[in-house]
């Protein structure tokens, strides 16, 4: 619960939400603490589960993969076991960045990444189409990102 946060906790947040490589010297110094309390507070807001874990954000054109798609898919049933039996194989495909459970007229969203078109109609054919339970989808081709906070 965020209510738990002072405004000390959420300017740490909000630091290191920019920059997870800055270190506590310059954390404690923009936040205007000395460094003892500001390395206790990212350590409780690690152990209480603000934090999470700290990544290189990777620039996905670089590495191969600037084609984005968001794929609409439909199972042909819902009941749980169904469910646990798509969210575990969707797990092993890598493109796939993002999977989201939608409450709408159809089940999962998901944000996929090839490096071009033919990637992704292959993966779509070989791969989702595959999925346990998958009884169809739609596919939206982005043409440009206009914000990401990735």
């Amino acid at each position: 619960m965020t209510d738990d946060l002072d405004s000390y906790d959420r300017a740490i947040l909000e630091h290191l939400s920019r920059d997870g490589r800055m270190t506590i010297a310059e954390l404690a110094e923009t936040i205007g603490l000395s460094k003892t309390p500001t390395q206790a507070r990212v350590r409780k807001l690690e152990t209480q589960g603000y934090i999470t874990g700290y990544h290189a954000q990777l620039n996905p054109i670089r590495m191969g993969r600037a084609h984005v798609a968001f794929v609409e898919v439909k199972l042909s049933d819902t009941r749980n076991p169904a469910l646990l039996a798509f969210n575990r194989a969707v797990q092993s495909i890598a493109e796939i960045e993002e999977c989201h459970m939608i409450a709408s007229r159809f089940d999962y969203l998901l944000k996929v990444r090839t490096a071009d078109i033919q990637g992704y109609r292959t993966l779509l054919g070989e791969r989702i189409s595959a999925l346990p339970h998958v009884a169809s989808t739609s596919t939206y081709v982005a043409m440009e990102v206009v914000k990401d906070q990735a």
